[in-house]
């Protein structure tokens, strides 16, 4: 699967942005998605995940009650809603594809990689 993340942009602290990631293939509902992000002189670290079937969603604790991930399988397509941004979400936003069931949540268990899209938030 081929993905592409789009919407990053430059944001004040407190904006909103959506990020999308549209995949190609035939198979999209059949991965855990994910996103992932990486800042400057930092390691990529987890964001958050979403099940097949929309039936979990998972959140690094720094965004949990910020950040709503979504997926529309008829659409080939992964959200993340982005609210209420501070300066240390700023980063290179990737979506990723896992075809482990109980992944998505770890840079290691990664299929599939989007190009990133850059997000930078003012203060």
């Amino acid at each position: 699967v081929q993905l592409q993340a789009s919407g990053g942009g430059l944001v004040q602290t407190g904006g909103s942005l959506r990020l999308s990631c549209a995949a190609s293939g035939r198979t999209f509902s059949s991965y855990v998605m994910g996103w992932f992000r990486q800042a400057p002189g930092k390691e990529r670290e987890f964001v958050a995940a979403i099940s097949r079937s929309t039936i979990r969603t998972y959140y690094v604790d720094s965004v949990k009650g910020r950040f709503t991930i979504s997926r529309d399988d008829a659409k080939n397509t992964l959200y993340l809603q982005m609210n209420s941004l501070r300066p240390e979400d700023t980063a290179v936003y990737y979506c990723a594809a896992d075809r482990d069931p109980t992944g998505g949540r770890s840079v290691r268990s990664v299929d599939y990689w989007g190009k990133g899209t850059l997000v930078t938030v003012s203060s």
